[in-house]
């Protein structure tokens, strides 16, 4: 969220709109002596104080203000100016479809769906939304329990400038910055230890594509592995191939989607997928999840495997996903010259949707259109 707000604070400000940034402020926080009582002390900061300081603030505030929330998990704040001009951005519900039950990948203790609830009741006093995918729209929907007085799709645009690069030159950027010898080229995955990012079924995919004949190294960049990820690559018999990578800058990520051969993404759900499209924008083959949003990001221009088979299920039913997926993995490697040529066509056009200039003149349309009507109007 925090990378979310100054994007549309640069980006509405370059626009020469005045535009202010509010938040919580630590307070109390920092005085205590414990991770405990930091936490509690956090919450009053947070939920009884800050509160107060908006109530105050907005006295003496312009009616002619716009208030924008840079996601829905801040609904418990909007009831402070539901009566006001207002936006709300929804990014993915992927924490209240957990505290609903419905991701058994997720499980939630009872104050965790006490405080999902309470994030609903607020977030369903606003009347303007924008979602980053339909997906998510239709997750809003749910919901909210209804279809709010407007509710937009705005994709999400592109933060970094990813452009394909030639692959012997991307491929020696990047191997020069990890340490390792990549120039005949690399499985790529980037995210991160999110339990739906799904790493774990990244490392099952390869081997079982490794143990069909594939020859190249996974790379996955992202955060430090987890306990269970260190152990998928212990038990992996091609665990000198596994490199996990942190820390990595721009310039060599950008590099490592260009110079990937394969840039692997069986992600068991996301709101939009930013590496789907960056990976595209890079002129990468990708593969991704079955599922929306996923398909939604990456249209006709990925590769599909089925979703990982869900918690609980059989360790046989996981052996058979990996096997399937690896398939798929082995024809997106071996891919023709001309098939990769073709499919860097469909993913530049593609990838076209996700343009940022146009993402934010979409919201600028949205934004004066909401600000233009009385606070109450009914659309």
């Amino acid at each position: 969220m925090p990378r979310y707000a100054r994007m549309l604070s640069e980006a509405f400000s370059r626009k020469g709109y005045e535009v202010e940034m509010w938040a919580p402020k630590e307070r109390l926080h920092r005085f205590g002596r414990s991770p405990f009582i930091k936490k509690w002390l956090g919450y009053v900061d947070q939920f009884l104080i800050f509160p107060l300081e908006v109530k105050i603030r907005l006295r003496s505030l312009a009616e002619g203000t716009l208030f924008s929330f840079t996601d829905q998990a801040l609904g418990p704040w909007v009831p402070l100016v539901a009566s006001r001009r207002h936006v709300i951005h929804c990014h993915d519900f992927l924490a209240q479809r957990s505290a609903a039950g419905e991701i058994p990948e997720n499980p939630v203790s009872s104050t965790g769906r006490q405080y999902q609830a309470y994030i609903r009741r607020g977030y369903r006093k606003g009347r303007n939304f924008i979602s980053v995918s339909k997906k998510t729209r239709e997750e809003l929907h749910h919901f909210f329990g209804g279809v709010p007085s407007r509710s937009e799709v705005v994709y999400n645009g592109l933060n970094q400038d990813f452009t394909p690069l030639p692959a012997p030159e991307a491929r020696a950027v990047t191997g020069r910055a990890l340490g390792l010898n990549l120039g005949q080229g690399f499985i790529l995955h980037v995210g991160g230890n999110q339990w739906y990012k799904n790493r774990t079924g990244v490392v099952e995919i390869y081997d079982a594509w490794r143990s069909g004949g594939g020859n190249l190294p996974l790379v996955m960049i992202g955060a430090p592995p987890p306990p269970e990820l260190e152990a998928a690559r212990g038990a992996s018999a091609f665990r000198e191939d596994i490199h996990f990578c942190q820390g990595v800058d721009d310039t060599t990520l950008r590099a490592a989607y260009a110079g990937a051969s394969v840039f692997l993404f069986p992600s068991l759900a996301e709101g939009f997928g930013w590496p789907i499209a960056e990976a595209m924008a890079s002129g990468c083959p990708v593969i991704i999840t079955n599922e929306p949003p996923m398909t939604e990001v990456g249209g006709d221009a990925c590769f599909l495997i089925p979703r990982r088979p869900s918690a609980g299920t059989g360790d046989q039913e996981v052996t058979d996903w990996a096997r399937e997926a690896s398939a798929v993995l082995s024809q997106a490697v071996d891919i023709s010259a001309e098939d990769r040529t073709r499919l860097a066509l469909r993913m530049r056009e593609n990838v076209k949707r996700f343009d940022p200039g146009k993402a934010i003149d979409r919201m600028e349309s949205i934004y004066l259109e909401i600000f233009n009507r009385p606070a109450h109007a009914p659309l």
